[in-house]
């Protein structure tokens, strides 16, 4: 089984602005001359982490990480003005060109997974190849199942305290009813909220519960960014113009080189994403883990992903 690459820092750090509001935090590591590489991370508002660094070889790739619009070392701080998937999407291409990228691999997992085939079916020339982990679609029935019912009965101990932040009046749409906490005048009301809500996620995004994670998202400001930029995205369609619409728009990608990985006890990103996309993309590569949750730590997901991009490695060296 692959292990993570060792601890890496960037050879090079900065940010610049990408609108009159948003200012945008990026890192390159490896080798500049190498391989480029587009690592997006998930939430969104999750940030970056240095350990995701370590899913390509530096040696042989150019990795280009950044945090999105309104989290991480991006500013300002969980801001929703002007953050939308489609500026996210123009972000990227300001990142590629800034870094003079013709085409690059695009490496993302859960909302990573998204903005990763919104970018691609957007920018089909762009993109040697995909490695996309914990696939989500966005579609409603995959907000219900994590937000509403669904997971709720898999992890009752963890949805307690996410339940039980809305009064029982207002649980018809626990979304909604978050998303009116999330953007209250109150700085009290706002944070316990975001609390609530991204404990929960990190409570259920492991197959075995994770301690650590779960304080990492007790943290206001990274449970902040993270709660209020997903549940505006979320009671947006993550301004997408249909439910369905990257299974809809799928065939401009099918010439790309794609390998999905997914766990089978993902209760954030239920593996049936990840089944259905393959079936519409049926040149796509799927690896389902047997044990393993929804995160990219866990042993069998990370080692499958540095397989992908080892694989990638070669193909571009042969």
């Amino acid at each position: 089984m692959k292990s993570l690459y060792p601890e890496i820092e960037p050879f090079d750090t900065g940010k610049f602005e990408v609108s009159d509001i948003h200012t945008i935090y990026y890192e390159r590591c490896g080798n500049p001359d190498g391989i480029p590489v587009l690592f997006l991370h998930g939430g969104p508002g999750g940030g970056l982490i240095p350990m995701y660094r370590r899913f390509f070889d530096p040696a042989a790739y150019h990795i280009v990480l950044f945090d999105q619009r309104g989290c991480g070392s991006s500013t300002p701080h969980s801001e929703l003005k002007e953050n939308t998937t489609w500026d996210l999407i123009k972000d990227i291409e300001v990142i590629r060109r800034k870094f003079g990228i013709e085409k690059w691999y695009v490496f993302g997992g859960s909302w990573g997974s998204t903005l990763s085939l919104a970018y691609a079916e957007t920018h089909p020339d762009r993109c040697r190849g995909l490695v996309l982990r914990g696939i989500f679609l966005t579609r409603p029935k995959e907000l219900k199942w994590f937000y509403q019912y669904g997971a709720s009965e898999i992890y009752p101990d963890a949805w307690q305290r996410y339940r039980d932040e809305i009064p029982e009046d207002e649980r018809g749409d626990m979304v909604a009813a978050y998303y009116k906490r999330l953007t209250s005048d109150d700085e009290k009301v706002r944070i316990s909220a975001a609390r609530a809500w991204s404990v929960w996620e990190g409570s259920t995004s492991k197959l075995f519960p994770d301690k650590d994670l779960i304080e990492h998202w007790e943290d206001p400001m990274e449970a902040l960014a993270l709660a209020r930029i997903e549940c505006h995205y979320f009671m947006n369609n993550s301004f997408f113009p249909s439910e369905d619409y990257l299974l809809e728009n799928v065939h401009k990608i099918r010439h790309i080189p794609t390998v999905i990985v997914q766990g089978r006890y993902d209760v954030v990103c239920p593996a049936v994403s990840a089944w259905e996309l393959h079936e519409a993309f049926p040149e796509s590569e799927l690896q389902i883990i047997a044990d393993a949750g929804h995160s990219i730590s866990e042993k069998g997901i990370s080692a499958a992903l540095v397989d992908a991009t080892d694989r990638f490695r070669d193909k571009e060296n042969n």
